[in-house]
């Protein structure tokens, strides 16, 4: 139970680590996870998505608190307990974020993060496969661990929707992860021959299969502290505590929630909270556990006239034909998320880039699989993608079994709340263009009769969701930042041989979902950990709309 480098978390930012850190065989690593094993249909079927993120197998079965901005309800927080983490569970939909998102991060204070110095590890980490739709290859990766691929789009209502959105005047591209983000065009996933293909298939098991490469199944307590310095991770096992020592270093990479909060049962947080809570302060950092951000979405939903939406496949016998299919070739629409179009787009003038996320899909259903519409329809899950509120993440005692509290304070400004509106006005727009006339029946979310800005709020407030994308909580930053967590190179601040890599680094949420980012954070702090000089930044320019201050298309 010791080793060079011990990692905490098998999952997205986790397993990349694992995997480049033993690449050379030099190196000994552990990797310490709760959950269990990803086999399975239920979890490798991309259309079996909602079903393993409602499952306490495979779910930490985290809740906010009573959300004040949204009635008082208490949203689901899903994060992966199982190996893969996260990517084993979500939507598999990837989305690398904007340029400016990361030139963003370098001007917060995280140098050598901005978008010339990303690309490299995009790029590095993929295997791109554009399915015939088009893209610029030398934007793309083509022989990383990552394969990322592109739903078939042969239902119909996937054309009309990029088709309504150049109606209404907005760009279209043909990939979003490559020059120009901005604009309607295919949906990219993490799917490869039929199969979600998480971090666990793409970078841990190939690690596994390595000599200096273990997986520790356990439950992690807190981290251990010699004098200002990680030594390594106390851990449950079997019904007994012990310690796992790392010769080199320790890695957190546990998930935007439980990483603030290993941090602070450690005695690295906030001082005054962590006295509260009984736990001797190993070093005060406020920004433990501040600055938590998410993307609220809302499904906006139309009836079809037409019998071509996944409503037909909405019984047994179908699910049972479908799964069949699966199992024995891999193929069908078990082999999809179904979210196979997409759109970037600003949501009015003077916005440099893209702030408005869509997702379609050909249904109207609830992410959680339930509540199905009472018949033929198709949606979008639409929102704003740069929230100005922050919430946080805090210990609920000092007990490493207690879940903590997650405030993430949604919509607590006037600008969040019209920027929500604006999406959903927009959203009506793309729906009522002749692209859809062929199969437009009426709007069954929010309802065509509630068009004020206070039925737009009411509406949002009852019926928006989390798209799950929960990060910030250890924000990266200059090391003389009191909110900074880490430095650029992840480690950190105030502690010797301990670093942290995964989307709790993110000084601001990126545009669209954040798996991708997550992923290329493993695959970046990995470099700053073996000491290696960076990728080469690549300095070309994304497309920026020559229209942006005058026009949001």
């Amino acid at each position: 139970m010791e080793a060079d480098f011990v990692i905490i978390g098998a999952g997205s930012a986790g397993s990349a680590i694992a995997y480049r850190l033993s690449e050379d065989g030099a190196r000994s690593v552990l990797v310490l996870e709760y959950g269990g094993s990803d086999r399975g249909p239920l979890i490798q079927m991309p259309a079996a998505l909602s079903i393993p993120m409602n499952m306490s197998r495979y779910d930490w079965g985290y809740q906010s608190e009573p959300e004040p901005h949204l009635g008082g309800r208490r949203l689901a927080c899903p994060r992966g307990k199982v190996i893969g983490g996260s990517s084993s569970i979500n939507g598999m939909v990837y989305v690398r974020g904007h340029a400016m998102d990361f030139d963003h991060w370098a001007e917060a204070g995280a140098s050598g993060w901005a978008y010339a110095d990303v690309l490299p590890y995009f790029r590095r980490m993929e295997t791109w496969h554009d399915g015939g739709h088009g893209g610029d290859p030398t934007w793309r990766g083509h022989d990383g661990p990552l394969h990322v691929t592109r739903g078939p789009r042969t239902n119909p209502l996937f054309r009309a929707f990029v088709d309504a959105g150049r109606e209404a005047g907005f760009e279209t591209t043909d990939d979003y992860n490559g020059e120009k983000q901005e604009g309607f065009g295919p949906m990219e996933a993490t799917i490869w021959k039929g199969r979600r293909w998480s971090t666990a298939n793409a970078y841990l098991r190939p690690a596994l299969r390595r000599r200096n490469v273990d997986l520790v199944r356990c439950f992690v307590r807190r981290i251990v502290m010699n004098n200002g310095r990680a030594i390594g991770v106390e851990v449950e096992r079997g019904g007994q505590v012990e310690v796992v020592r790392a010769r080199r270093e320790v890695i957190v990479a546990a998930s935007s929630i439980n990483s603030p909060k290993l941090l602070m049962l450690s005695g690295i947080g906030p001082a005054a909270h962590l006295s509260e809570n009984g736990i001797g302060v190993v070093a005060d950092r406020p920004g433990v556990g501040a600055n938590l951000q998410d993307h609220l979405e809302l499904y906006v939903q139309q009836a079809s006239t037409q019998p071509i939406t996944l409503y037909k496949h909405w019984n047994l016998v179908s699910k049972a034909v479908i799964g069949a299919q699966w199992l024995f070739t891999g193929k069908g629409l078990g082999a999809s998320n179904q979210f196979e179009s997409a759109a970037f787009i600003r949501s009015r003038a003077g916005i440099p880039y893209p702030d408005i996320q869509f997702h379609f899909l050909p249904f109207a259903v609830r992410y959680d699989g339930k509540a199905a519409a009472e018949g033929h329809g198709y949606q979008v899950h639409v929102g704003p993608m740069r929230a100005n509120s922050r919430g946080e993440v805090r210990l609920a005692g000092a007990d490493p079994r207690t879940a903590p509290t997650i405030r993430f304070n949604y919509l607590s400004t006037e600008e969040d709340r019209a920027d929500f509106r604006r999406a959903i006005r927009v959203t009506r727009e793309i729906f009522a263009q002749p692209a859809f006339a062929p199969y437009r029946g009426r709007e069954i979310q929010p309802g065509a009769d509630l068009t004020t800005d206070d039925a737009l709020d009411a509406v949002v407030a009852e019926h928006a969701e989390s798209a799950y994308h929960p990060c910030g909580t250890c924000r990266m930053g200059r090391a003389d930042d009191p909110m900074a967590v880490v430095d650029p190179e992840c480690r950190v601040i105030g502690i010797d041989n301990l670093r942290l890599a995964d989307s709790s680094i993110f000084p601001r949420i990126t545009n669209g979902n954040i798996n991708g980012p997550s992923i290329m954070v493993g695959e970046k702090a990995s470099d700053h950990i073996l000491g290696k000089s960076p990728l080469a930044r690549d300095e070309r320019a994304p497309w920026i709309n020559p229209r942006w201050e005058t026009s949001d298309r």
